[in-house]
C-alpha cells in the first residue's frame, strides 16, 4: 500500500507504518494543488492535517485512493460526502489531541484573565507596572461550555478544579454525561444569558457556522469573556470585534480563525485588539498530541490492510468504542457468512435480510450489516465494494437491504442469519461464535456445524449408501486431501448436504466427475 503524507506529521508517530513491509510511505510537503493532483493517483492513502484540501477535484484525480486519514479532529478540509460517493474511507484522530486542546483552552483563559502576554511584554521592555495588569479570578465565575464532547468535557472538569460553576449546551449529549461531569445542561439561550466566560468546543459545519451572532452578544452579561479554541467561524468575528470595541466583552482569546492565515480587515483588527489574546492555531500543537494523532491514523491504515474494524471512520457505521472488543468477533463472522453465501446463491438478489438473535441483538448491529453486505457484494460486482459504499452499491443494484433484531434465540446465545431472496428462490445461511471460533450452523433448512476454511466443497444429493465413498475416491484421485466433513440431512435416504474442507482448490473436471458420480442436485467449490 502506498501512502502519501502532505503535511507535517510526527515522525515518531509514523514508526508503525514505516515498520510494516506492506506499506510504502512518501512524505511530500509543500506541493502545489497542481502537483498534488498530478501524483495522487499513485497512492492508496493520504495522511493530511489542515494544510491540505481534500476536495472533489483532488478526489477525482485519486483513482487508486482507498483512505483519507486526517491527523486531527477537524475534517472541514475534507469533502466527506464526495469521498463516500467514491467509496473512499475518511478517518480522523478524534482523541489524540483532546487533552492538548483542553489545556490550550485553559492556557488562553488564564493568560487573558491575568494579562500574562501584555505583562510579559511590559517587563521584557524593562518596565515595572503592576496596577495596569490587575486581573480576574476564575473562582465562582460561571463557565458556559458550548459542546460537551471530548474536549469540552475536559475543559469542564478543569474549570471545576478552579472552583468555577459550569453550565453547558449540547443537544447531542445525554443528561447522564452532564451529571457525570458535574455540569448543568441548559439551553443555548440560558447559557448566553448566565455565562461569565463562554468557550466553544464544537466542529465546524452547517449547523455551527456563525452559531454565536451579534444578537447573542447583546444578551450576554457585560464583561463577558469569550474563548475559541475549536474552529474559526463558529463565533461571528465581526460581532466579536464590536463587542470588544463597545466594552460589552472585557476580553477574548482565539486560537482559530475563519480564514487561516488571517488576511481580512476584520480579522486583522480583531487580532490587533488590545483585549485579545491570540495564537496561530496551536490547540493541537504539543509533541504529545502530534505523536498521538499520527499513531492513531497509522493504526487505522494498518487495520484497513488487516481487514479489521476501523475505530474512527467518519463515513461508515461503527460501534461504540466500549463495545468494539465485544463485537469484533461478530464482524469476522458476518463477513464469512456473506462471502460464503454469495458463492452459493444466484447473483443479483432482490432482497438481503440480516437477522440478529440473542444477546447480540441488544446492541446496534448496523456495522455488522454493512460488513456482511460488503463481503457478499464483493463477490457479485466488478467494482470494489467496502463499508463506505456497500449500501449505495446495493441500492444501485436494486437490492433491498433489511435488518431485524430479537433477543430471543432457541439454540444459541447469539445467532446471525443472512437470507437472500431472488426469482430463483430463497437462500439462507446462519452462524454463531463458539469458543472464539466462527461456525456455520445452518444452510437452507439443513443443520450444519463447520468452520469456514480457505477451500471448501458443498454438494447436495439424494442420500444413499456409498455416496461419500465415491466422493472421497474422486477427490483422492485428483490428489485433493479432505480436512473435515460435515453432513446434514432431513431424513434417512432423503436429500443430504455435505460440506468438505479441502487442502487445495477443487478444479472443474473433478467437480464434474463428482456431480456425475452422485447425481448431485447442486455442487460448488468455495474459496474464502
Amino acid at each position: 500500500m502506498k501512502v502519501i503524507i502532505t503535511d507535517e506529521i510526527s515522525e515518531e508517530g509514523l514508526q508503525t507504518l514505516r515498520a510494516d513491509e506492506r506499506i510504502d510511505v512518501d512524505i511530500k510537503l509543500g506541493l502545489s494543488v497542481e502537483q498534488l493532483h498530478g501524483i495522487i493517483g499513485n497512492y492508496d492513502a493520504i495522511i493530511t492535517r489542515s494544510g491540505t484540501t481534500v476536495d472533489a477535484p483532488l478526489l477525482d484525480c485519486a483513482t487508486n485512493l482507498k483512505m483519507v486519514a486526517r491527523a486531527g479532529v477537524g475534517i472541514d478540509n475534507v469533502d466527506v460526502d464526495y469521498a463516500s460517493s467514491k467509496g473512499i474511507i475518511v478517518v480522523n484522530a478524534p482523541f489524540g489531541n483532546t487533552n492538548s486542546a483542553a489545556e490550550h483552552t485553559m492556557a488562553l483563559l488564564l493568560s487573558l484573565c491575568r494579562n500574562i502576554p501584555t505583562a510579559c511584554a511590559s517587563l521584557k521592555n524593562r518596565e515595572w507596572k503592576r496596577a495596569l495588569f490587575t486581573g480576574h479570578e476564575l473562582k465562582h465565575k460561571t463557565l458556559g461550555v458550548i459542546g460537551l464532547g471530548k474536549v469540552g468535557g475536559r475543559v469542564a472538569l478543569r474549570a471545576k478544579a478552579f472552583e468555577m460553576d459550569v453550565i453547558a449546551y449540547d443537544p447531542y449529549i445525554s443528561k447522564k454525561r452532564g451529571t457525570d461531569l458535574g455540569v448543568k445542561l441548559v439551553s443555548l439561550e440560558e447559557l448566553i444569558r448566565y455565562a461569565d466566560v463562554l468557550t466553544v468546543h464544537t466542529p465546524l459545519n452547517d449547523e455551527t457556522r456563525g452559531m454565536i451572532t451579534a444578537d447573542h452578544f447583546t444578551q450576554m452579561k457585560n464583561g463577558i469573556i469569550v474563548i475559541n479554541c475549536a474552529r474559526g467561524g463558529i463565533i461571528d468575528e465581526q460581532a466579536m470585534l464590536q463587542a470588544l470595541e463597545s466594552g460589552k466583552a472585557v476580553g477574548a482569546a482565539f486560537d482559530v480563525w475563519s480564514a487561516e492565515p488571517p488576511a481580512s480587515e476584520t480579522l486583522l483588527k480583531l487580532i490587533a485588539h488590545p483585549k485579545m489574546v491570540v495564537t496561530p492555531h496551536l490547540g493541537a500543537n504539543t509533541f504529545e498530541a502530534q505523536k498521538n494523532v499520527a499513531v492513531d491514523v497509522s493504526r487505522e491504515i494498518i487495520n484497513y490492510i488487516d481487514g479489521k474494524p476501523l475505530e474512527n471512520a467518519l463515513n461508515i457505521p461503527k460501534f461504540d468504542p466500549d463495545l468494539m472488543e465485544h463485537m469484533r468477533p461478530f464482524v469476522d463472522l458476518v463477513g464469512k457468512l456473506g462471502e460464503f453465501i454469495s458463492q452459493l446463491a444466484p447473483a443479483n438478489p432482490d432482497k438481503i435480510t440480516f437477522a440478529y438473535n440473542g444477546k447480540l441483538a441488544r446492541f446496534d448491529c448496523a456495522p455488522l450489516t454493512v460488513s456482511g453486505l460488503t463481503a457478499l457484494l464483493n463477490r457479485q460486482t466488478d467494482t470494489e465494494v467496502n463499508m463506505v459504499n456497500a449500501r449505495l452499491t446495493a441500492r444501485n443494484m436494486g437490492i433491498a437491504v433489511e435488518e431485524s433484531r430479537t433477543t430471543e434465540s432457541e439454540s444459541f446465545s447469539n445467532l446471525i442469519t443472512i437470507t437472500l431472496e431472488s426469482p430463483a428462490g430463497q437462500r439462507v445461511i446462519a452462524g454463531t461464535m463458539f469458543d472464539g471460533t466462527a461456525k456455520i450452523v445452518k444452510m437452507r433448512d439443513f443443520k450444519t456445524d463447520f468452520e469456514p476454511e480457505p477451500y471448501m466443497l458443498v454438494i447436495c444429493y439424494n442420500d444413499r449408501p456409498g455416496m461419500l465413498g465415491k466422493i472421497g475416491t474422486i477427490l483422492g484421485e485428483a490428489n485433493i486431501n479432505i480436512g473435515n466433513m460435515n453432513l446434514g440431512r432431513r431424513e434417512k435416504a432423503g436429500e443430504a448436504m455435505v460440506v468438505f474442507s479441502v487442502d487445495t482448490p477443487v478444479d472443474d473436471d473433478t467437480l464434474a466427475k463428482i456431480s456425475a458420480a452422485c447425481d448431485a442436485h447442486f455442487i460448488k467449490a468455495i474459496s474464502m
